[in-house]
């Protein structure tokens, strides 16, 4: 019976219940503080209030808090062991990286920060995070699979480079989730599939290694981080009460890299976020401001049909870079993207996300229905990588 791992349920529990009942309790606060949206998707354009993925942050860090003594004081007290001053530090540094994160994605949602910003401030509450690491492990050898093994042998050690690919890691779950949004339930949802993901993974590993310490590190993080989630959800589902702002990206983005970084399945991590990866390739051209990029990508409403069409960018082909070019061309080569040429010569296009991308394979539907497409798809890409994972592991590397 793992003590500590029961408790952190029971905490979680406690968190799920206050989340479910200090969330819209703190509704109208934010509102007053003139943190609110109108949602775009619906007839009502009613104040619902903003940025509340804050509140179930600081939900989840009081719960870890509390939780903090309890898988250390166990260990001495009924394993007899030594204090661990090295799975200590690794708790706290990764709580400090996660509310780092909190408090930059509530700047984000107040001072409406750019792009830019977006992507230094992971990476700064990163470093207390790779120090740790440095200090606790400096592993950077990675195994390499069977085909290649004859060129560059069993192992390769890249050095510098793993730390990079580490803070590309936080850098890229902070900000993924944050581009697939846009519609009700969608951010915490993807979040909650993510989160379930990750601890039918660290369940098996623990089936098959009771002992695994880095596996019950990553429930000790993932399970309350699960159930303040579920009570966010409860509200910002369709029809949303609340809107979860770039806390939540920021928040959950950060929780899912400390996890997979100190869990050690950095790898693994990357194939539950399929979704969030062919989303980033397919809006590439315009995060990176190679097509026009509207300020809101989001679907367009159609009030009279209460459906959600595909949102538009228009643009000159000849006025584009080389790069914009062939992306644009590759994309209508491949048929991924609606193509409409004016008389003028302009080109109209669907905005380049996977969202808009579900509206032209299937038309305009209601925003529900897109928001159980896209969990379906997230669904599905899940059990794909478990499929990865395990049955096909085996042909390049030893399992």
């Amino acid at each position: 019976m793992n003590f500590p791992l029961i408790i952190n349920v029971l905490i979680s529990v406690c968190a799920y219940l206050m989340a479910k009942r200090i969330i819209p309790a703190m509704g109208d606060m934010f509102i007053k503080a003139n943190l609110f949206g109108q949602d775009l998707c619906k007839k009502d354009k009613k104040k619902i209030p903003e940025s509340q993925g804050v509140v179930a942050g600081c939900i989840f860090l009081v719960a870890t808090f509390i939780f903090i003594p309890i898988p250390f004081s166990y260990q001495q007290i009924v394993d007899k062991k030594e204090f661990p001053h090295e799975e200590f530090v690794e708790l706290i540094v990764a709580l400090l990286s996660i509310c780092c994160m909190i408090l930059l994605g509530f700047a984000d949602d107040v001072l409406d920060l750019r792009w830019r910003h977006k992507l230094i401030l992971p990476t700064v509450a990163t470093l207390p995070l790779l120090m740790v690491y440095y200090v606790n492990f400096n592993s950077t050898t990675v195994i390499m699979p069977k085909i290649i093994r004859p060129l560059v042998g069993m192992s390769l050690d890249i050095g510098v480079l793993y730390y990079i690919y580490m803070g590309m890691l936080a850098v890229f779950c902070t900000n993924a989730i944050n581009i697939l949004a846009g519609i009700n339930g969608l951010e915490v949802g993807q979040a909650l599939v993510i989160a379930c993901s990750i601890v039918i993974f660290n369940c098996i590993e623990l089936g098959r290694d009771s002992t695994a310490r880095t596996y019950q590190f990553s429930l000790y993080l993932i399970i309350p981080f699960l159930a303040v989630s579920l009570a966010l959800w409860k509200f910002n589902r369709f029809p949303s009460k609340v809107f979860v702002g770039d806390t939540f990206c920021y928040f959950a983005g950060m929780t899912f890299a400390v996890v997979g970084i100190l869990g050690h399945f950095s790898k693994t991590l990357l194939l539950f976020f399929i979704p969030q990866i062919i989303n980033f390739l397919y809006s590439f051209p315009q995060v990176f401001c190679q097509v026009p990029c509207p300020r809101h990508r989001l679907p367009k409403y159609n009030p009279e049909t209460d459906l959600l069409e595909t949102s538009k960018t228009t643009f000159h082909l000849d006025k584009l870079t080389f790069l914009g070019k062939f992306f644009v061309v590759l994309f209508k080569t491949l048929h991924i993207i609606q193509w409409t040429e004016g008389k003028d010569g302009t080109i109209t296009t669907n905005n380049f996300t996977l969202i808009n991308f579900i509206l032209y394979l299937f038309g305009p539907v209601h925003e529900k229905v897109l928001t159980q497409m896209l969990l379906g798809v997230q669904i599905l890409c899940t059990c794909v990588a478990f499929i990865i994972r395990y049955p096909l592991a085996g042909y390049f590397y030893d399992t």
